[in-house]
């Protein structure tokens, strides 16, 4: 008689960035490699859901770059969190929404800079700090915005506090904690926050759809029975 055996689920390579309070390392470094180093509260959401969908997994933190091409070129590999654009929504599969992100404008501590809408930013010419790859910097830029980018955001705040930029683009809660970590600046001025928008679980279009599927449900279930409203409560949302 015939052995037949059952096909495993493959191992799910998942990739993130420095991006706290959502994605962090434990340690503070720039890089981890394994799950237990990465703390935030995307990350806890991600592994909540692989492990309700019973998909074996490994994790590791590098920069947005990294991230994006791996995932791009290898099947079964995700990026998270990830904002859903026009340009981006037909190159991945998408599982979420994870956490939403408020687009905002931060000054150095002590600016006298003001804007009443965002237009200001640009009728004023002001230079706005952002980072390659990031779906907030790209989007300024297409408007016509002074962009000056960087490889790794964790540059822009010590540009702000030495006056290189004048603004620094990122999310609302992120700020602080990049800015507490890279410099000795203090109370940075939120000068505008513009835009709120949805991330997602980003996965190689190659991946098998049922398995997409299988963690958009698990995602499902946890927001249905709170699970998720415990976790960004542990973080203060």
């Amino acid at each position: 008689m015939a052995t037949v055996v059952k096909a495993e689920t493959p191992t799910f390579y998942l990739l993130t960035e420095q991006y706290p309070p959502y994605n962090m390392t434990a340690d503070g470094k720039a890089f981890a490699h394994s799950s237990d180093q990465i703390d935030g509260l995307c990350s806890e959401i991600i592994r909540n859901v692989f492990d309700r969908a019973g998909v074996s997994y490994r994790m590791k933190l590098r920069n947005w770059s990294f991230g994006m091409q791996r995932v791009q070129r290898n099947k079964d590999h995700g990026l998270f969190c990830m904002v859903k654009n026009a340009e981006r929504k037909d190159m991945f599969h998408w599982v979420g929404p994870i956490a939403n992100i408020n687009w905002t404008l931060f000054a150095a501590p002590g600016s006298d800079i003001k804007l009443k809408s965002l237009k200001d930013a640009k009728s004023k010419g002001y230079v706005i700090g952002g980072y390659k790859g990031d779906v907030m910097s790209t989007y300024l830029q297409s408007q016509g915005f002074k962009v000056s980018m960087v490889n790794n955001d964790q540059h822009n705040p010590r540009r702000l506090q030495l006056g290189q930029i004048d603004l620094w683009v990122t999310d609302e809660l992120t700020g602080p904690y990049k800015a507490a970590d890279n410099t000795t600046m203090s109370d940075m001025k939120k000068v505008l926050t513009f835009r709120s928008t949805a991330m997602y679980l980003a996965i190689n279009r190659e991946t098998d759809p049922a398995l997409v599927n299988k963690l958009q449900k698990a995602l499902d279930a946890m927001r249905r029975s709170g699970v998720v409203d415990q976790i960004e409560n542990n973080y203060g949302l």
